[in-house]
């Protein structure tokens, strides 16, 4: 039960103050308004006075504002308010909505429907609104039977894909961490459960059915194609932790049964842009992290992972996400991949991409110093991209740095700047990462397409982002809006259907508007291709132009559009870039910054074509589309040619016209479906639980469209409401213009409207409903609200004037039984000491003696005539048994007719079932027939395809050959041009050596004749080699063009004999192409020939069976007219010879009811009087009964083939307990009364014993929710102590072994040192030893052994060092990552208790304000109510006076009205007496004749069954017998149609049957209620003349309307008296069995009450003691805290032990340099050098072993570590629950003590109303009542002498006083109308001077008021400190008593305030009373006060004027 409870109030709305009558009230009463405010969009306000175009206006705190009245938006009624569906409100505006969804928000209901709409709300909190109890509270229900949710929208939409077969759409819309990925997956799950195939197979582990939903494979894999798309698509933004960056179309495809056979996945705009840069707070894509973190030791290897820091695209480093491991996720990741079937290779190379895009940051260039060349100083980071990629690291760098670039039809290397360089890579890493997405996608749509089983329909899930308006808007921001406009347009087109569907439907004339034409301008501004082209169009001209740059796109742009309504130039920006647009949202300015850089999406095309011959098959596959990638060509082309180049069939696509592709593709699949939406709203940007920023929620309510659809439900009629519901509210505004009597809903509704002279324009009346503008109901819920005060009023003076004048007349009645009773005394007294009267009385009892004989004879008399009447009884009561028994009888076979009725019934239900069943096996046939012929279709059409295939891969292997042929030959060509140079080059070479042989001749001939030049010489030759040199590269030169040349005539020469080559090949193809052709045009004739001839067969079949079935058909057609023509024939003999023994029937019980009325009526005056009644109305009913037959005669032919048995039956029963209850109900009446009054103590006594206990219950339930909280604290913080200390301790001793750890490395870092110094200095020695003793050869083998084990050692340990040291390192790191934690959490703590301590010094201060503002506010109370006081004075002179008379008039007319009215309603009665008996009559002999014609269609309906059944054994024969499908099909149709068209027509008979017996008994029941009330009516009469009769004769009269009720009701069931009398004596016993019983459970339940009692007192004692528990918590809170410190000493302590421990360390490092000196000392030995490499062995060990208990210990830490910190977060979590514990109960605290206010508030006015009615005050007002009466008189008597002047001015009065009694109302404005009459009492006084001195007493008395009044506020001030007091009392003692106080009441009185009865004029202002006590002290008081006078007083006359409100409980 606590589930229910807590899930529903989640969802269902709470009945709270606001949907009470007080608010409707309080509403009516203030004319309430919204009025904009910044901070919170909307304020409500009260209007206070409108001047032409300005308001004023008072807030809720009390300020006035004035106001625009444009600005002013109206509120709707609080019936209006949280209420599901905003279309419904009556003032549709943004205020409204908003004030809407913040209720709602704030109640915890965050789904809402706007329309179509849908509108969550993110709450920021886990709510218990998605279980499976939920899951199933939705499946299969329709919008308005459950509340709002995306499961009610996804079910719905689920339905109608199954029953209308048409395919469905979700559209989830909204700002990023709105929650649209949040629902899209909610939407999934519930469709995952509701349509799972797994659900419907029988071998499900019963296990896993009931620990978890069961799900199939395809499911499955379904939500697990989640977690993938999320890891790489989602990342955390500034407002939400896992933001989706892309938007889904998620196509779900359903099969015939309504199972989910398959998915597709579309994506849109992936922000590849978020891999390379994110803002400091923000993280990139998660698998980043995922990978980075979780990734294990031989993947990180394969990866080639460094840490977080290292990467340059990872701009903040690592960045967690709370309450998520990056490790856990990457493991749910590869666990998801594995579900979905992606292989271990796949996934390592998604990984490598992943690693690559990484690695891609870190590659840095550097400019050179002389030019802008780039330059890569390290290519490591390059290393590793090629690695990873399989690609050559020179060829990358080459392709990076010094790409080729193809410029006319040469290739050029570019050497790239810089900026070019960084662009590449960036972009190649965006490409990169943006491809493996897209490949990613495709494999789990390749996963999630089942092709197996057909599917029949979808229901696709567009989760998008919504309208985005940001500073600065780039390209990306256009595209998601065009996608939101035409998002837009598609929910106003079905708005617009459904709207027009909706008035065609009900008949309602309106001028139909395309809404979604509206947003077409902006949609053409962006899409259209020409004339003129849109945005997107422009902007892929330009992209083609050559340098064409963003500034040369947007003057374009706006030379184009600048006469467009939606486009515009921003006038504040001076930047060129800069255009506007103006959506359906707003206008957005929109900055063209590399706007034609992004459209393009340039890429390096020698890294792609890199990439695409890559080794690794995964990276081939993700770039093999690289044809179409924009390389450094086309920009080259863009930013140096002359001439625009034009886009080639095959080249690329641009990003503006692939993604306005798949937006039209989207948009005709969204067309296609039948869309619901949603749309999702972020409340606030601090992710905070129940708060909601105004601004933003408004914001975001424009851009989602829901304001949009709001404005177009304004142009139509959105509030609609039903006939019935309106008549039924507003029936009381027009309540003379419906006549009495049932009237068609339509009919009435439509006298209303004319009633209410409501404008033609504002409503339209249709079919079932109403349809209004916006504002209309508010308006007629206005005047319900004024009529229902004006009858209230009317009915409390009514009311008021019986009580008082019931009040008079008991005391009347008083004084005369007191005067006959002081009469009766005198009188005794005189005659007392008489003697004469004393001997009279003696004698009087001695007179009755003689008389006794003459009273025994009459007793006898009396006995035997009571014997007689008991005889009599007897015999009637034998007759009624009797009759009883036969009726008992007939009544039992007719129920066993009934039942065989009801078992033909269900045989005839489950043979319609079955055929049913068959019809949907044919049509399932036939579907597999169609199906059949589908494939064969296809599987031509894939023949066909095969054969075009086949032709096209000829062609292509001809085209392969052709190149081979042609790349053989140049091959060639080549091999002959190097052979050509190599010639060349050994005919140079052998030149360059006889050039070198002349010059070395030549050179020692000059050294021979010229020695002394020889540096000149050198000098000459240097320069001969330098000539050389350039000889040398020019010959190369001239032959590589010579090559060229050749190369190029060559490949002329080649291409003319390829070309006529192809072209002789062209012509034979063509040739067998014409062959195939004429081959298969014969194929195709014969196969034409073939199917006429099939279908010529087909139709001669189909022609034979339907002659044959018509023939059938015919056949069976005319034995059913036989047997239909036999069976009226026997129905007809049998009718009429029922009719006849009918008619003897009737009349031998008409003469016997003769015969017994003359046997026993008595032979009274009165008894012939009824008898001759009797009589004349016997022969009434034979005449009727006469007339009846005869017209029965004639309706049996017409009710020929009318039947139904079962009604008759249920009508007998219901006639006879008509019967036998009319007959025990005068019996009864007596008993009742009795009965009545105890089942009423019974019930009150039940209901406060249920009260009780219900009461005792939820205190217990409170009681135990205290006890459980208080023990889960206390265990919680017992945990969270020895967490502390645990985490302390372990903390301690981590720190402990780490330095440790550290002294133990120093050690070994020292002892290695050592040993190398000892080992240098052996080897010096073995040197030496080896010079001295060289003869020593054994030694020295042994020596250099040594030597060569010591080197091992020394490896070993040095390697064991750099081990130490780097897990030393990574420790430090980890102590210093948990150290920063720690102190992290510790700040956040310290953070949380000022925090906590700030708000409770917050919470004193406010609580310190509010008394001051609550005792200010008594204050304006006092003095508001003074003010009102005086104000009703002067109203009440003047108004007394004016009505005084106007009101007289008024009664004497309504006297005279009611007196008309009583005599034409007592003629009306009379006359509908006489008709209802007259129609009673005729309608109970209609009954009969009906009833029988009931038995003789019931008869004919036997015999159509049995005619049905054989039809149904013939159609089984048929369909058993034939074997053609068709033709079973088409008997089987007809077969079905002729029933059907039986079953039919006997259902439009049954259905008239019924409708007309229904008629007659309602008739019948409204005359006999007739009848009875106008008996009843004249028996009272007859009773009010007879009472002072005789006993005897009122029981003669009693038996005569006995028996006059029996003739008439029962007419043939005279004799069950003598039944009911049985039964009436059994119901007597039990009845008095019962009363005790009631009494001995009414002593039982005063003793439980009392019981109860007490266990309340314990309760709150019990109360008390949890409270004292809670402040014990908080000190232990407080302990724990103490013992924190205790810790952290205890860590100080813990400090002092680790310098010791290091001490220790020294002292081991001395004694190790100590052993280290005793080896040098006895390094002359070689002995003690043996012993000594022993003992170092044996150290080496040791400190290996240490190294490994060294390396468990700092494992054991490590796990110790990951302990603690999970035991810290569960530390805050636990801390996080108590706040929100501690929060809940301040809040109910505060509850408290507002409550505690309220009942204070609420003493003080009820204790100002007792002063207020004090006798003093009441004997002082009626004197001054009686004055102003007295004056007023006076003044009226001068004033109608006085000229035409003054009586303008009386009428000017009069306006002004109607006026202040329409403002009276509104309780605020009191001072200013308080102003105004005294200034017209000013006036007053200037014009008649002579009312002068009775102004002044006026005044007297009114100073005498305010003395009074000023002393009832000094005892109201006596009295606040006592109600202080009490609530000091009341704090210390509890709250149980005051559970649910009542809300506050005003104290001045106004449309709800009680006056007591005297208190015409009076002062004081009481508020509303509900204690019986004080009305009858105050009535007392007044009866003792007031004089006794000759007539009543009337209260209505001085009430009415006043326009109160009087209400009165029923005791009063």
């Amino acid at each position: 039960m606590a589930d229910t409870t807590d899930d529903s109030k989640f969802l269902f709305l709470e009945n709270d103050f606001r949907n009470s009558g007080v608010a409707q009230a309080d509403w009516a009463a203030k004319k309430m308004v919204w009025v904009p405010s910044e901070r919170e969009g909307f304020e409500q306000a009260n209007v206070k006075e409108e001047k032409g175009d300005e308001v004023l206006v008072e807030l809720s705190n009390g300020q006035k504002v004035k106001v625009n009245k444009d600005d002013i938006q109206k509120m709707n009624p609080p019936k209006f308010s949280k209420v599901e569906d905003m279309a419904a409100l009556t003032f549709l505006n943004e205020a409204s909505v908003l004030h809407n969804l913040r209720e709602r928000y704030f109640s915890s209901l965050i789904y809402t429907y706007s329309g179509l709409f849908c509108v969550v709300v993110n709450p920021y909190k886990m709510l218990p609104i998605y279980s499976e109890k939920i899951i199933e509270m939705y499946k299969g229900k329709k919008r308005h039977e459950v509340p709002p949710h995306i499961y009610s929208i996804t079910d719905n939409a689920y339905r109608n894909m199954m029953q209308d077969r048409e395919d469905q759409s979700i559209l989830c819309t909204g700002e990023s961490g709105a929650g649209k990925t949040e629902n899209t997956k909610k939407v999934i799950q519930y469709l995952a459960v509701i349509a799972s195939s797994h659900k419907g197979k029988k071998d499900v582990n019963p296990q896993q059915q009931a620990g978890s939903l069961a799900y199939g494979e395809l499911e499955k894999q379904l939500l697990q194609a989640n977690p993938i798309l999320e890891a790489f698509g989602n990342a955390k933004t500034i407002k939400n932790d896992n933001s989706s960056r892309f938007g889904k179309f998620i196509k779900l495809n359903f099969d015939v049964t309504g199972y989910i056979v398959g998915a597709n996945i579309d994506t849109y705009l992936l922000e590849k842009s978020r891999c390379i840069r994110q803002a400091n707070t923000e993280r990139a894509f998660h698998i980043f992290y995922y990978m980075v973190a979780g990734a294990k030791d031989k993947t990180r290897e394969e990866l080639l992972l460094e840490d977080f820091n290292s990467y340059r695209f990872l701009i903040a480093g690592r960045v967690e996400i709370p309450g998520q491991q990056d490790d856990e996720m990457f493991d749910e990741t590869l666990e998801a991949m594995e579900i979905m079937g992606f292989t271990e290779e796949e996934r390592l190379g998604m990984m490598k991409v992943v690693s690559t895009v990484l690695q891609l940051g870190n590659i840095k260039f550097e400019k050179e110093r002389n030019n802008e060349q780039a330059t890569m100083p390290d290519n490591t980071a390059a290393q590793k991209v090629c690695h990873l990629q399989g690609i050559n690291v020179t060829d990358f760098t080459r392709a990076i740095l010094t790409p080729r670039i193809k410029v006319g039809r040469e290739v050029v290397q570019k050497a790239q700047t810089k900026q070019q360089a960084d662009f590449a890579v960036e972009a190649l890493a965006k490409a990169m990462y943006e491809r493996l997405f897209r490949w990613i996608l495709a494999r789990v749509n390749k996963t999630l397409d089942k092709s197996k089983r057909q599917s029949s329909s979808f229901l696709g899930i567009l989760d998008i982002a919504g309208f985005e308006i940001f500073e600065d808007n780039s390209f990306e921001q256009l595209c998601i809006n065009y996608t939101n406009e035409r998002l837009q347009q598609l929910f106003n087109h079905t708005m617009f259907i459904l709207e027009q569907e909706e008035y065609k439907r009900e008949g309602i004339e309106w001028n139909f508007i395309d809404f979604g034409l509206d947003l077409l301008p902006c949609i053409e501004l962006i899409e259209r291709p020409n004339n003129p082209p849109g945005i997107l169009a422009l902007l892929d001209e330009e992209c083609w132009f050559p340098k064409a740059t963003d500034i040369s796109f947007v003057d374009k742009l706006l030379n184009t559009h600048t006469g467009h309504v939606k486009f515009s130039k921003p006038k504040q920006h001076k930047d060129k870039l800069m255009f506007s647009i103006l959506h359906y949202a707003g206008k957005v300015d929109y900055n063209a910054a590399n706007w034609l850089t992004k459209n393009m999406d340039p890429l390096n095309d020698n890294v792609t074509a890199l990439l695409n011959n890559s080794s690794s098959t995964f990276i081939q596959d993700l770039w093999k589309d690289v044809d179409r990638v924009v390389g450094l060509e086309t920009m080259t082309k863009m930013s140096e040619s002359s001439a625009p180049t034009k886009s080639k069939k095959g080249m690329f696509r641009t990003v503006g016209q692939l993604y306005k592709e798949s937006l039209g593709k989207l948009m005709t699949t969204l067309h296609n479906t039948q869309p619901n939406f949603v749309r999702c709203i972020i409340p606030n940007h601090e992710k905070r639980a129940g708060k909601m920023d105004s601004n933003l929620v408004l914001e975001q309510l424009r851009c989602n469209g829901v304001l949009e659809g709001i404005r177009i439900c304004r142009q139509g009629f959105p509030n609609r409401i039903v006939f019935q519901e309106f008549r039924q509210r507003y029936e009381i505004l027009a309540a003379n213009a419906i006549p009495k009597g049932f009237m068609d809903g339509k009919q009435a509704c439509c006298l209303m409207v004319k009633h209410l002279d409501l404008d033609p324009n504002l409503y339209r009346i249709g079919q079932s409903k109403m349809f209004f503008r916006t504002g209309v109901l508010a308006q007629l819920e206005e005047e319900r609200d004024i009529k229902l005060t004006v009858v209230i009023i009317s009915f409390q003076a009514q009311a008021r004037g019986f009580l008082a004048r019931k009040a008079f007349s008991k005391r009347q009645q008083q004084l005369t039984a007191m005067k006959v009773i002081q009469r009766n005394c005198a009188c005794y007294l005189k005659l007392k000491n008489w003697q004469w009267w004393r001997l009279f009385t003696k004698v009087k009892p001695l007179l009755q003696v003689t008389r006794q004989e003459e009273e025994m004879g009459q007793k006898e008399e009396e006995l035997k005539a009571a014997k007689e009447v008991a005889a009599k009884t007897e015999a009637e009561l034998k007759d009624i048994t009797q009759k009883h028994t036969q009726l008992m009888e007939e009544r039992a076979q007719l129920q066993s007719k009934l039942q065989a009725e009801t078992e033909l019934c269900a045989e005839a239900e489950e043979m319609r079932v079955r055929l049913e069943a068959k019809k949907q096996e044919l049509e399932e046939v036939l579907h597999e027939m169609e199906a059949r012929l589908e494939e064969e279709e296809e599987r031509s059409n894939s023949l066909q395809q095969e054969k075009k295939d086949m032709e096209q891969q000829l062609q292509l292997m001809e085209n392969h050959l052709a190149e081979e042929e042609d790349a053989r030959q140049k091959l060639q060509l080549e091999k002959v041009s190097v052979e050509g140079k190599v010639k060349k080059l050994e005919e140079d070479i052998l030149l360059m050596e006889d050039q070198n042989n002349k010059l070395l001749k030549e050179r020692k001939l000059l050294e021979e004749r010229m020695a002394d030049m020889n540096s000149n010489l050198a000098e000459e030759e240097e320069k001969s080699k330098n000539l050389t040199k350039l000889k040398n590269k020019h010959e190369s030169m001239i032959s590589d063009l010579e090559v060229r040349l050749k190369k190029e005539e060559k490949g002329r020469q080649d291409m003319e004999k390829a070309k006529r080559k192809v072209e002789a090949e062209l012509a034979d193809l063509q040739e067998l192409y014409a062959d195939l052709q004429a081959q298969l045009a014969e194929l195709r004739a014969q196969l034409a020939a073939k199917e006429e001839e099939l279908q010529a067969t087909l139709a001669r079949l189909e022609e034979e069976s339907s002659q044959r079935g018509a023939a059938v058909k015919r056949v069976r057609e005319l034995e059913v007219l036989l047997s239909e023509l036999q069976e009226d024939l026997e129905a007809e003999r049998a009718a009429r010879g029922k009719v006849e023994a009918a008619r003897r029937d009737l009349g031998e019980e008409l003469n016997a009811l003769r015969t017994e009325l003359e046997d026993s009526l008595d032979t009274t005056a009165a008894q012939q009087e009824l008898r001759a009644k009797r009589e004349q109305e016997v022969a009434m009913l034979k005449k009727a009964m006469e007339d009846e037959g005869r017209s029965h005669e004639a309706q049996i032919q017409d009710l020929r083939q009318k039947h139904s048995q079962a009604v008759e039956e249920l009508n007998e029963h219901l006639e006879q307990a008509k019967r036998v209850r009319a007959g025990l109900e005068k019996a009864k009446q007596a008993l009742e009364k009795e009965s009545a009054d105890l089942s009423a103590d019974l019930r009150s006594l039940a209901s406060a014993k249920q009260d009780v206990e219900h009461k005792k219950k939820k205190v217990e339930g409170q009681l135990n929710d205290l006890h459980s909280r208080f023990n889960e604290s206390e265990r919680q913080r017992t945990e969270l102590g020895e967490r502390v200390s645990k985490m302390t301790l372990e903390l301690d001793s981590m720190t402990g072994l780490l330095n440790e750890a550290e002294g133990k490395n120093i050690k070994l870092s020292k002892d290695v040192s050592s040993l190398s110094s000892q080992l240098q200095d052996a080897q010096e020695l073995l040197s030496e030893e080896t010079r001295q003793k060289l003869n020593v050869s054994g030694r020295l083998r042994q020596m250099e052994e040594d030597r060569n084990n010591l080197m091992e050692q020394l490896e070993e340990e040095s390697e064991a060092k750099r081990a130490v040291e780097r897990q030393v390192s990574s420790l430090n790191m980890q102590l210093s990552d948990y150290k920063k934690k720690l102190d992290e959490m510790v700040g956040t703590v310290e953070l949380l208790e000022e925090g906590k301590k700030r708000l409770q010094r917050e919470l004193e201060a406010t609580n310190s304000e509010y008394e001051e503002k609550a005792s200010a506010y008594d204050k304006l109370d006092k003095s508001r109510s003074r003010m009102q006081q005086e104000l009703e004075d002067v109203l009440m002179d003047l108004d007394s006076q004016r009505q005084l008379v106007s009101n007289l008039e008024k009664k004497q007319k309504k006297f005279d009205q009611m007196l008309a009215e009583e005599r034409a309603v007592s003629c009306k009665f009379a006359e509908e007496r006489d008709r209802a008996e007259a129609e009673a009559r005729e309608k109970e002999t209609r009954v009969l004749s009906l009833a029988r014609a009931l038995e003789e269609n019931q008869d004919a309906l036997e015999e159509a069954e049995k005619t049905m059944k054989a039809l149904r054994a013939e159609m089984e024969d048929l369909i058993s017998s034939k074997d053609d499908v068709g033709k079973n099909v088409h008997d089987l149709e007809k077969a079905k149609r002729g029933l059907e068209g039986i079953v039919e027509e006997m259902r439009t008979q049954m259905e008239e049957l019924e409708d007309e017996l229904q008629v007659a008994e309602d008739a019948k029941l409204r005359l006999e209620v007739n009848s009875q009330a106008l008996k009843t009516q004249h028996e009272r009469e007859l009773q009010a003349r007879d009472e002072m009769g005789e006993e005897k004769r009122k029981q003669l009269l009693k038996q005569v309307r006995e028996l006059e009720a029996e003739l008439e009701e029962e007419k043939r069931q005279r004799s069950q008296a003598s039944a009911g009398k049985k039964k009436l004596e059994g119901e007597l016993k039990d009845m008095e069995d019962q009363l005790e019983a009631t009494n001995r459970g009414r002593d039982e339940a005063v003793k439980q009450l009392r019981k109860i009692q007490g266990q309340v007192k314990e309760l709150q004692r019990e109360l008390e003691d949890s409270r004292a528990a809670q402040k014990e918590v908080l000190s232990s809170a407080r302990e724990s805290e103490r013992r924190a410190k205790a810790m952290e000493a205890d860590m100080v302590q813990l400090q002092e032990m680790l310098a010791a421990a290091e001490r220790a360390r020294k002292q081991a490092e001395t004694e190790r340099d100590e052993l280290s000196e005793e080896l040098a000392s006895n390094s002359s030995g070689k002995s003690m050098l043996s012993d000594e490499k022993r003992r170092l062995d044996s150290k080496i060990s040791q400190l290996e072993e240490e190294l490994e208990e060294e390396q468990a210990n700092v494992e054991s830490l490590n796990e110790r570590l990951r302990k603690s910190q999970q035991l810290v977060e569960q530390l805050g979590a636990e801390l996080a629950a108590e706040r929100s514990a501690s929060q809940s109960r301040e809040g109910s605290r505060q509850q408290l003590e507002r409550q505690n206010r309220e009942l204070r508030a609420k003493l003080q006015d009820i204790e100002g109303q007792g002063r207020s009615k004090l006798k003093s005050s009441i004997a002082a007002l009626e004197a001054k009542l009686r004055e102003a009466e007295e004056q007023l008189e006076i003044e009226s008597r001068e004033r109608q002498t006085n000229s035409k002047n003054l009586r303008q001015r009386e009428k000017k009065l009069k306006d002004l006083t109607i006026q202040m009694e329409d403002e009276r109302k509104q309780a605020q404005q009191y001072k200013d109308q308080a102003e105004k009459g005294n200034l017209r009492v000013k006036q007053l006084k200037h014009q008649l001077e002579e009312a002068e001195e009775e102004a002044q007493r006026v005044a007297a008395a009114r100073r005498k008021l305010q003395r009074e009044l000023d002393e009832s506020s000094e005892a109201n001030d006596a009295l606040s400190r006592e109600v202080s007091s009490l609530r000091s009392k009341l704090r210390r003692g509890g709250e149980a008593g005051f559970s649910s106080p009542s809300p506050r009441s005003s104290g001045g009185g106004g449309g709800g305030s009680i006056r007591s009865l005297g208190l015409g004029g009076g002062g004081g202002g009481g508020g509303s009373i509900s204690r019986r006590s004080t009305i009858k002290e105050n009535s007392v008081e007044l009866q003792e006060e007031e004089p006794p006078s000759p007539s009543p007083p009337a209260c209505s006359s001085p009430l009415e004027p006043r326009g109160e409100v009087y209400t009165c409980s029923p005791d009063e």
